[in-house]
């Protein structure tokens, strides 16, 4: 689901040099000043790369609280992963989207004990600008459901508009792709993140 802006932004990560001990590295570095959860997104190949147990293991030692693997199946992580989890205190995050009935809905947000990652379109990331009505059928129907899991919506939301209007319906919203393509173009990163997020708030 990850749309022109994220992959390009991967490619940059990569021909830049990151991996995943480097992000370690700096999470380790974050962690002396910063409180804040901190949640790492990413693919399921490069937990098995890393190890699964290593992997979730230095996650906790450097002060990670939860992940979102979007591609790790509900089951795989039920049935060979989650003590695993467990026993090193790493929440997860699965993701529902419109197509995702009540029953799984439900199934999905008893596994993720971090926060529920509501899909808000059919789209792919960074592909729309504006909430239709079909997507907001969709969050009134999940927030109907009384989840006990906190709801924060993703994939769209790009500025003040569409970030307030999910959150008349979960308690949180993700962006980005236009954050991305905002630093993309910054000569100054301290004062473009501080002008990307107060003209969100």
């Amino acid at each position: 689901a990850d749309g022109p802006t994220i992959q390009k932004s991967s490619e940059v990560a990569i021909k830049n040099g990151i991996t995943l001990e480097l992000i370690f590295q700096q999470i380790e570095e974050i962690r002396k000043t910063v409180q804040i959860p901190i949640i790492l997104m990413g693919y399921y190949n490069q937990m098995l790369q890393y190890g699964v147990e290593q992997f979730v293991k230095k996650a906790n030692e450097v002060g990670v609280d939860g992940l979102i693997i979007p591609d790790l199946p509900l089951d795989i992580y039920q049935q060979e992963y989650k003590t695993l989890f467990e026993k090193y205190d790493i929440k997860m995050s699965f993701l529902i989207t419109p197509q995702t009935t009540d029953d799984r809905v439900l199934e999905i947000e008893k596994e993720s004990n971090a926060f529920l990652y509501v899909v808000s379109s059919y789209a792919i990331t960074g592909g729309k600008s504006a909430i239709e009505d079909y997507q907001t059928e969709y969050f009134e129907r999940i927030k109907n459901m009384n989840l006990n899991s906190p709801k924060l919506i993703g994939f769209g939301i790009s500025n003040a508009a569409t970030f307030s209007r999910a959150c008349q319906y979960a308690e949180g919203a993700i962006i980005g792709s236009a954050f991305i393509k905002a630093i993309g173009k910054s000569e100054n990163l301290k004062e473009t993140i501080k002008e990307f997020v107060q003209n969100i708030k």
